[in-house]
C-alpha cells in the first residue's frame, strides 16, 4: 500500500482539480471525512467519532481559525474557557478532549495523508502538533470521575428498592397507568445491583442470557447471567462473561420468577427476546433505564449525584465484603486487572473493623499487654 492510500489520505476525500468558493471550509471539511474514514478503519464506534468531529468543530468555531492555523495558546484558551463556564467541565472530560485533539492534530500533521503539502501549496502554511506534555492534563491517578459518587451503604440499597416497589402500590393507589412499568423498573435495578451490570449490559440482556448453574440448581434458571454487552476497547467487540447469582444476592431469584411469569407476560411482548419490554413490547431503551435510577433515588431521597453506576460499585464492594477472593469479584464483574476491580471499591468502616478484629483473635498475645502510658 502507498503511502498516499491510506484510509483517510487527502487525495481520497479532497477532490483534485477543482476550484472550491471557500478552499479554508473546503479543506477542514475534507479533513473531518478523512479522519472519520481512518477511525471507522480501526473499528471505534460511531458515537466515539462523531463527538471526537464535533469537538473539532468546537474548537474552529471557538477560535475563528483552521486547524493549520492553530497554535498551543488556542487549545489552552478553549480548556480554561470550558473551566470557566457556569457548569465546569471536569479533569476526566479534559483529558479526553485534549486526547481527541491530540490524535486529530497527529492525524492532520502525519505526511504520509498528505495534509502538510495540502496546506503547504493551498496556504502556504502547514499544520503543528499543538498538544505536549506541558498542556495537557498530568495522569497521576487511576480515577477521575466525580468525588462523591460512591458505593451505595445497605440501608440505601435497601431504601432505593423500598422506594422503587412503594411507586407500584402509588400508582394503583391513585388508579393510574403504569404500574407493570413501575414492576419492571423495580426488577431491573435489583438485578442491576445483584449482577453488577452496567448500563448497556442490563439493555442488551435476553430472555436466553439467563443461564441454569449445575453447581447451584437451587437458583433454577436464575443461576447465571450472560453478559453479551460488556465493555469494549479500542475498537473490540463488546466483552462476554457470565456473572453467577451468589447466595447473598439470592433474593434475586423470586423477582426474577416474578418478573419471567407474571409481569412481563402483561406487557404482551409475545416473541421479542429483550428481557426488560416496554408497553409497546419494544426494548427498554438506556434513557429509560437512567430515569428508573433517577426516580427511585429521589423517592428514596437519596443524594442527587448517585447514578446508575454506583448500583455496580456497590455490587463489587458487597462482593468484597462478602469476603468473596479479589480474582472471583475482578471476573464478576468483568475486569481484566484487579487494580480495577479496586477502583470500584469502597468497603465500609464496619468491613474494615471485622477484618482488624479477626487479624486481633489470631494474635491473643496483644491483649495481655499493658497500654502503653
Amino acid at each position: 500500500m502507498r503511502a498516499t492510500d491510506l484510509p483517510g489520505a487527502a487525495h481520497l476525500v479532497l477532490a483534485s482539480g477543482v476550484i472550491h468558493l471557500a478552499p479554508e471550509t473546503a479543506v477542514f471539511d475534507a479533513m473531518l471525512d478523512g479522519w472519520q474514514l481512518q477511525q471507522r478503519t480501526r473499528f471505534l464506534k460511531a458515537d466515539t467519532i462523531r463527538g471526537r468531529v464535533e469537538l473539532m468543530r468546537r474548537l474552529a468555531a471557538y477560535t475563528n481559525a483552521y486547524p493549520w492555523q492553530w497554535e498551543a495558546a488556542d487549545v489552552e484558551a478553549f480548556i480554561d474557557h470550558l473551566r470557566q463556564r457556569p457548569r465546569p467541565i471536569v479533569v476526566s472530560t479534559a483529558r479526553i478532549y485534549q486526547h481527541s485533539v491530540r490524535m486529530f492534530m497527529e492525524y492532520i500533521t502525519d505526511p504520509r495523508y498528505c495534509w502538510p503539502r495540502v496546506c503547504q501549496e493551498q496556504f502556504s502554511t502547514a499544520p503543528v502538533q499543538i498538544l505536549h506534555e506541558w498542556n495537557t492534563v498530568v495522569h497521576v491517578t487511576e480515577y477521575e470521575g466525580e468525588p462523591r459518587r460512591r458505593p451505595l451503604t445497605y440501608d440505601e440499597i435497601q431504601a432505593l428498592f423500598d422506594a422503587a416497589d412503594g411507586r407500584v402500590e402509588e400508582i394503583r393507589a391513585r388508579h393510574r397507568k403504569g404500574a407493570l412499568a413501575a414492576m419492571r423498573d423495580a426488577a431491573m435495578l435489583k438485578t442491576v445491583y445483584a449482577f453488577g451490570l452496567r448500563r448497556r449490559e442490563a439493555w442488551g440482556l435476553d430472555l436466553g442470557d439467563l443461564r441454569h448453574n449445575p453447581k447451584s440448581p437451587v437458583f433454577g434458571r436464575c443461576g447465571a447471567l450472560f453478559v453479551r454487552w460488556g465493555k469494549s476497547s479500542r475498537g473490540s467487540a463488546p466483552k462476554r462473561r457470565t456473572v453467577l447469582t451468589i447466595p447473598e444476592m439470592d433474593w434475586i431469584v423470586p423477582v426474577l420468577e416474578q418478573w419471567l411469569d407474571e409481569v412481563r407476560p402483561a406487557f404482551g411482548a409475545g416473541r421479542h427476546p429483550a428481557m426488560w419490554v416496554t408497553e409497546r413490547a419494544g426494548r427498554m431503551s438506556l434513557r429509560r433505564i437512567n430515569e428508573a435510577f433517577t426516580e427511585a433515588r429521589q423517592a428514596a431521597g437519596l443524594p442527587a449525584e448517585l447514578d446508575l453506576h454506583c448500583l455496580r460499585h456497590s455490587h463489587i464492594t458487597h462482593c468484597v465484603e462478602f469476603d468473596y477472593p479479589e480474582k472471583f469479584v475482578s471476573s464478576q464483574a468483568g475486569h481484566t486487572y484487579a487494580a480495577t476491580t479496586a477502583i470500584y471499591t469502597g468497603v465500609s468502616d464496619e468491613y474494615r473493623n471485622r477484618l482488624l478484629q479477626r487479624s486481633l483473635a489470631r494474635h491473643p498475645e496483644l491483649w495481655d499487654e499493658e497500654p502503653a502510658s
